[in-house]
């Protein structure tokens, strides 16, 4: 099969690999898209490590202690080693894929959208709370936007370069500047956004940052983000129902990874990036 790979030097290469083999609890998928995530830019580099999270697929194979899935099921996952034509993915972090949404549009699903549906929850988010979100834009930010509104947000703000605050107006949410004080803060980038939502939330248990564990120490919440196939079927029906949409900045083919890696760390990308063999 056809896969990417990450060398020493951080660099991405198409190469043949032979195709994997699903251990008992696993289906083995013939992908026919991989999200881009921005923990894919950072992962750590090793011989023959394929990159990618996120993937939207077709059930080949399976192994035998699998029950919830049959050969030609079509599935949405997160796993590792995406950026190929065939993968494995552990049954307990995949769902079926939402009938609403193409290939390409699950692909960009299931790292980003759970992450912001884990954080949201471990927030408490719910009937009028004010929401905040930074980088409301991006892969997690534009989901967490409709996510907070379907958990009951009352209001959700966003931070968001001014070239993308219609599009924030169209997820429904608020473009601001210099949040108000507000109910739930989200940082999913971590930095200096880890100081400012400690800052703008009224109560920092109601703090939550996804990407920087030092924000416990101030009184916010630390959740690493982790696979759940619960969180999937969730999400499933959330966009089964018409209230997720899907944001594709660009498409790009599997050989050209190099080259989306490039555009998401230059910080210029509204939704996600998707890449299809």
């Amino acid at each position: 099969m056809k896969a990417i790979t990450l060398t020493a030097e951080h660099t991405l290469t198409l190469r043949d690999l032979p195709d994997p083999n699903p251990a008992p609890d696993q289906l083995l998928l013939a992908i026919r898209a991989a999200g881009v995530d921005r923990a894919d830019l950072d992962a750590p580099a090793a011989a023959d490590l394929v990159p990618g999270r996120e993937v939207a697929g077709v059930v080949v194979a399976r192994g035998p202690e699998v029950t919830g899935f049959v050969v030609g099921d079509e599935v949405y996952a997160w796993t590792d080693g995406a950026y190929a034509e065939r993968v494995t993915v552990p049954e307990r972090a995949a769902a079926h894929k939402p009938a609403g949404l193409t290939f390409v549009e699950a692909a960009a699903v299931p790292r980003a959208a759970v992450t912001a549906l884990q954080a949201l929850r471990a927030a408490g988010t719910g009937e009028g709370d004010v929401v905040l979100i930074h980088d409301a834009a991006g892969g997690s930010g534009h989901f967490a936007v409709q996510i907070a509104l379907a958990l009951g947000a009352e209001r959700v703000l966003g931070t968001a370069a001014e070239a993308d605050h219609d599009f924030l107006r169209e997820l429904g949410a608020e473009p601001v500047l210099a949040p108000e004080p507000v109910d739930v803060a989200l940082d999913l980038d971590g930095g200096e956004t880890t100081a400012a939502v400690l800052r703008e939330v009224r109560d920092p248990a109601r703090a939550v940052s996804t990407v920087n564990p030092a924000i416990a120490a101030a009184g916010g919440r630390y959740v690493p983000p982790t696979p759940s196939a619960e969180d999937l079927r969730w999400l499933a029906d959330l966009a089964d129902r018409g209230r997720l949409r899907v944001a594709l900045h660009r498409e790009l083919p599997l050989a050209e990874a190099a080259d989306a890696h490039r555009l998401l760390g230059a910080g210029h990308v509204r939704g996600k990036l998707v890449l299809t063999p």
